[in-house]
């Protein structure tokens, strides 16, 4: 019984850890993020729930801007229940290459890694849902197609648990 135990332990932390980003290292194009996200940059993704079932689509129109290390991403959405939001990112590359960031319905501070085409964005978000607030964990793996397509699989968790993901595509708007 204990060797099943610790088996059924150890299965369940290996299904919860994630390949690192920097897997990526060798992947082309090199995402730079000052360059992908400067002018304006579309997206159309979707919400699914645990079970798959879509639960919400939007398109969200991104005017990104940096000065230096530090950029402002103003991201405006449009949801498919014809409601409207925004969040405003202040995104900071540091020494070592990362990334930090904050947002006002981020919980504390985002943190992105790059390797090669990919970034990996991990943050906690304050969610309203039903006149509630919840703190849901968010594991982003964007990955630069080419020089005007991203792609984006959000992973949303609260306490371990899997609640859904987000599917996002980007695409950069011509002479941005």
């Amino acid at each position: 019984m204990k060797t099943l135990l610790a088996t059924a332990l150890c299965l369940g932390l290996t299904a919860c850890a994630s390949p690192g980003v920097e897997q990526y290292k060798a992947e082309t194009p090199v995402l730079d993020l000052r360059t992908y996200l400067n002018g304006t940059v579309d997206g159309w993704g979707m919400f699914q729930g645990r079970s798959g079932e879509v639960k919400k689509r939007f398109h969200v129109v991104i005017d990104a801007r940096w000065e230096g290390d530090t950029g402002v991403l103003d991201e405006h959405f449009q949801w498919s229940d014809g409601s409207t939001s925004r969040r405003v990112w202040t995104l900071t590359r540091q020494p070592d290459g990362t990334y930090r960031g904050r947002a006002d319905d981020v919980v504390g501070e985002a943190t992105g890694e790059l390797a090669g085409n990919a970034l990996r964005w991990r943050y906690v978000l304050a969610l309203p849902v039903d006149g509630r607030t919840y703190h849901v964990d968010f594991d982003d793996w964007m990955f630069l197609m080419d020089g005007q397509v991203m792609m984006n699989r959000s992973y949303m968790s609260k306490w371990g648990f899997r609640l859904g993901e987000v599917t996002l595509t980007f695409v950069r708007r011509p002479g941005s």
